[in-house]
């Protein structure tokens, strides 16, 4: 993942100004807070997690008919 270092945030300054990050999440679309300078959190807004659910779920389901398709007769000699 790259990381951008305009969105960087210590974890003690996002506990001070958290309205602060807030504002940096809508302005930029992410803060990644520090933890003894170690990225350690990511927040986003709420409906682009939203959003990566979903396409995480469609790829859930296009691997399965992939392995079905690919598997068919696997699958009927074990319904039998």
């Amino acid at each position: 993942m790259t990381i951008n270092t305009d969105n960087l945030v210590s974890i003690t300054e996002a506990n001070r100004n958290f309205s602060q990050v807030a504002r940096m999440v809508d302005k930029r679309g992410s803060v990644v807070i520090l933890k003894n300078n170690v990225p350690k959190y990511l927040i986003i807004k709420f409906d682009q997690a939203e959003a990566m659910q979903d396409a995480s779920g469609e790829n859930t389901l296009q691997i399965s008919q992939k392995l079905i398709a690919k598997n068919r007769e696997a699958y009927k000699e074990l319904a039998k």
